[in-house]
């Protein structure tokens, strides 16, 4: 892990609200070292909506923790990289700067509220204790506050609902309370969302996304979205980075992502999203063939090649270098695809 303790803040002044530059993670187990992301490179903008996507163990949520400084040591080791969040390398913050920043600037909701609330406190309580924590308000006031919140988080008779358990509400309300108390923060920056929707029918998530469009636009912050879910990606995000075994393949502006995908993987990905069932010209899933290789054994090639239809000799022998294709879109692939399609 770097040791550099503050990075110049000239990247703000582009714009640039978190910035990754070359992070590595591994989880060190009784197999050997896992290899979870690799030489990552992201940035975040101002107010921006950034997808993260991929499939399962691809490093998306280990990308997150890393953000938020949460991931477990040992077995983790963040092995190199630096994390600027407005020009300060969150890497080398003392654990007590950290946990300031942590909940007032950038906030994090979890995949699965019911694991993340405390089922022995009222939501309102817990929602009130981020500001009893960083704003150093009263009980009463903090309490009052929290109500604000689940008011504007949209859910019903908030004043009740803070009075109430976790397992009292359902899935969707948990939700809607982890949304608050990322909100709690006195002065919102990043949220992290960490497969936001996953649990939920079609119709709560709906809402869901459009309660995180309102409220990203309604406080001015930035919101990275963790998901596997293109469609969310669609209706939600502004520019997507795509990732595979620990690697980014592609990122690029999320119109210009779908209509001219240039990795293999990611029109796998696309490929996966099922048309309307009452669209008559719906195109018909594909899948993607093989399986995420194992990340104990990656080579130096490219992880993606075992699965590829583009694949070469030099595919199996390095990851490529970043190429790109017009403004703000880089991918990583020896054999891309065109415009028309197909491979170059």
């Amino acid at each position: 892990m770097t040791d550099t303790a503050t990075i110049e803040t000239s990247a703000t002044g582009t714009g640039e609200l978190l910035g990754i530059d070359n992070l590595s993670v591994s989880f060190h187990t009784r197999r050997g070292v896992v290899k979870a992301v690799r030489n990552l490179n992201l940035k975040i903008r101002e107010g921006e909506t950034l997808a993260l996507v991929g499939e399962s163990g691809c490093g998306k949520s280990v990308t997150a923790h890393a953000i938020t400084r949460l991931v477990p040591m040992p077995p983790g080791v963040i092995e190199s990289g630096i994390i600027r969040f407005r020009g300060t390398n969150l890497l080398s913050l003392p654990e007590k700067e950290m946990r300031s920043l942590r909940g007032s600037k950038i906030s994090m909701i979890f995949q699965e509220p019911m694991t993340s609330l405390n089922p022995v406190f009222t939501v309102g309580t817990q929602i009130a204790e981020v500001f009893v924590t960083h704003e150093k308000l009263g009980r009463k006031e903090a309490f009052a506050r929290a109500v604000e919140l689940l008011d504007l988080v949209k859910i019903p008779d908030p004043a009740k609902r803070a009075k109430s358990y976790p397992h009292q509400l359902s899935g969707g309300m948990r939700q809607r309370v982890m949304i608050a108390m990322a909100l709690a923060s006195p002065e919102p920056g990043l949220m992290i969302a960490d497969e936001p929707t996953t649990a939920l029918d079609v119709t709560i998530q709906a809402q869901i996304l459009q309660l995180l469009n309102e409220l990203k636009k309604g406080v001015g912050m930035a919101l990275l979205l963790i998901t596997h879910d293109m469609g969310v990606v669609a209706e939600t995000a502004d520019r997507v980075a795509v990732m595979y075994a620990g690697r980014k393949v592609e990122d690029a502006p999320v119109e210009e992502l779908f209509a001219n995908p240039r990795h293999p993987y990611t029109v796998g990905l696309l490929g996966c999203q099922c048309s309307a069932p009452s669209n008559r010209n719906a195109v018909r899933l594909t899948s993607i063939s093989g399986s995420v290789p194992d990340l104990l054994t990656l080579g130096d090639g490219c992880p993606f090649a075992n699965r590829c239809g583009n694949v070469k000799n030099e595919c199996m022998e390095s990851f490529p270098d970043v190429s790109t294709a017009g403004e703000d879109h880089e991918f990583r692939c020896h054999n891309p695809i065109t415009e028309s399609g197909a491979s170059s």
